[in-house]
């Protein structure tokens, strides 16, 4: 059985421009066909400011929400997280949504796809990086950096990847699906 992979789209704000980033890296991921290519929308699973009265290591989730959110969390190998930068930090959105559960994601490679102005998210990737390490995943090195975001649309909102990006894109695919591999033996 081939490896999941959730692409997960971490703006949950109107007119937001993740989706259509998220959907080219889906796209590639799934030509690829190294794995399972998912595609998440965190805003689907309308999780409000943390709510659950136990600390999520113990996985005694009250909420539905919750629940919904673990099971998605705990069917992915590897995530590529498609994240803007908001005043020099991830989404709020990403960071409620990574601390909602935590042994569904110990143990598994993460991607980022970041996108923004002149650090094209850069600096929302590198804060990011360090709640993964906290929930015992493993940060890749490779990543894709989209500058200057509006430049690379279309008149329909399409984003339109440059070669940089889709080879970025590339290489991020197969080191995650090395340390896919490696780590799924650590989760059996």
């Amino acid at each position: 059985m081939p490896l999941k992979l959730h692409t997960i789209i971490c703006s949950t704000r109107p007119g937001r421009i993740g989706p259509s980033i998220a959907n080219w890296f889906h796209e590639l991921a799934v030509q690829d066909g190294k794995f399972d290519a998912v595609l998440v929308d965190l805003a689907e699973f309308n999780l409000p400011v943390y709510d659950e009265p136990e600390h999520p290591i113990r996985q005694n989730y009250r909420h539905a929400h919750t629940k919904k959110w673990a099971a998605s969390v705990n069917a992915a190998d590897a995530y590529v997280f498609v994240t803007p930068e908001y005043n020099f930090g991830p989404p709020p959105s990403l960071l409620n949504a990574l601390n909602y559960v935590y042994k569904e994601w110990n143990y598994k490679p993460a991607g980022m796809v970041s996108y923004g102005g002149v650090s094209g998210g850069m600096r929302a990737a590198l804060i990011e990086k360090l709640t993964l390490t906290t929930l015992k995943m493993m940060p890749m090195t490779e990543a894709v950096t989209v500058q200057n975001v509006s430049s690379h649309f279309d008149d329909n909102e399409n984003f339109l990847p440059g070669d940089h990006h889709k080879n970025s894109g590339a290489i991020l695919l197969e080191e995650l699906h090395k340390w896919a591999q490696a780590l799924k033996t650590m989760r059996q």
